[in-house]
């Protein structure tokens, strides 16, 4: 089993980032054959000043291997420093419809928010696609809300490999030179709620940042959207943002204890938002006292990068001989 995923540098890593996909592929790693990169070029749409981008590029390397990715088990690499995935997103995109990329909700998500849409953003699925097809993974640890993403990349390896490949078969996905990845859900953590109660966001300003500063981690937690029910009225956890994020460190035991607090009255907001500022820093904490080892020792940090990406471009190296044999440009 072949795994791969990847976080966009557009921002510091955030807990749904860790909870929609990075704690998946860590508890992954040992199962399969991992690649997970650092998705510099999706970046691009957002990050506008150079600095600023080779800061957040390795930041997210370091927040990587901090929250326990294992460069002995897997392989961890800068998207833009294998070139080949560029390369392929621009042959599958001769393959791929307009309306399927119309269809794609971040394009639709954006220009329902009134953003700029540029190319970078439109073809975020394409270019996810070429990740994708390019190691030839066979699973994909992603949020519920990537799950249009990964469908989408089925859908162009198979109109790639039904145009160009004789021997292809749909129904079993053999005889073709690009695979069909599945997505891998948890479909408990799917969608991590932000601090205003959306869909979590690097974009949207609702974050709660894994590596951030105690001051900044405390202002993002205790900024939690509630309503104005007083403390001693009972309290729907269902309805509450606090307590979507507050489960995510709950145990089963844990949850149901604390939904009785909320069912009871005489508990405010304030205090299940201590609460979830006290199981935070349990869970984070070590990670975050890595980091700053890390930072002390980037030589480290950028060995294992170039080991992750020239095995990434090796790969990619084959996917793409293969492909541009089979339609004629090789």
């Amino acid at each position: 089993m072949r795994i791969l995923s990847g976080v966009k540098s557009s921002g510091r890593p955030h807990i749904g980032n860790y909870f929609g996909a990075i704690r998946q592929f860590i508890d992954l790693q040992t199962k399969g054959e991992g690649y997970y990169f650092v998705a510099d070029l999706h970046a691009l749409d957002q990050i506008r000043d150079a600095e600023t981008m080779r800061e957040l590029t390795l930041g997210v390397a370091l927040d990587y291997i901090a929250l326990g990715l294992d460069p002995e088990h897997c392989m961890l690499y800068v998207q833009s420093h294998v070139p080949e995935v560029s390369q392929l997103q621009w042959i599958i995109g001769s393959v791929t419809p307009l309306g399927q990329m119309l269809r794609a909700h971040a394009y639709k998500d954006a220009q329902a928010k009134g953003r700029e849409v540029d190319f970078g953003l439109f073809a975020y699925p394409l270019l996810m696609a070429a990740d994708i097809l390019n190691v030839r993974a066979n699973v994909v640890p992603v949020g519920k809300d990537q799950k249009q993403h990964l469908e989408l990349t089925r859908d162009i390896a198979v109109k790639f490999n039904m145009t160009y490949c004789p021997d292809f078969d749909p129904q079993t996905g053999e005889g073709g030179v690009l695979n069909l990845p599945d997505p891998m859900i948890l479909e408990e953590v799917a969608v991590v709620p932000g601090t205003d109660g959306q869909k979590m966001g690097k974009s949207d300003g609702n974050t709660i940042p894994l590596f951030g500063t105690d001051k900044v981690v405390k202002k993002a937690i205790m900024g939690i959207v509630t309503d104005s029910t007083p403390i001693e009225e009972p309290k729907d956890p269902d309805a509450c943002n606090v307590y979507a994020i507050l489960k995510l460190f709950l145990d089963e035991t844990g949850q149901a204890e604390v939904r009785g607090r909320y069912t009871a009255g005489g508990t405010g907001y304030g205090d299940f938002k201590k609460l979830l500022l006290e199981k935070f820093h349990e869970r984070f904490d070590a990670a975050r006292a890595k980091r700053e080892e890390l930072l002390q020792n980037l030589d480290y940090v950028h060995d294992v990068l170039a080991k992750g990406a020239k095995s990434a471009r090796q790969t990619g190296g084959e996917v793409l001989a293969d492909v541009q044999a089979a339609c004629g440009i090789r």
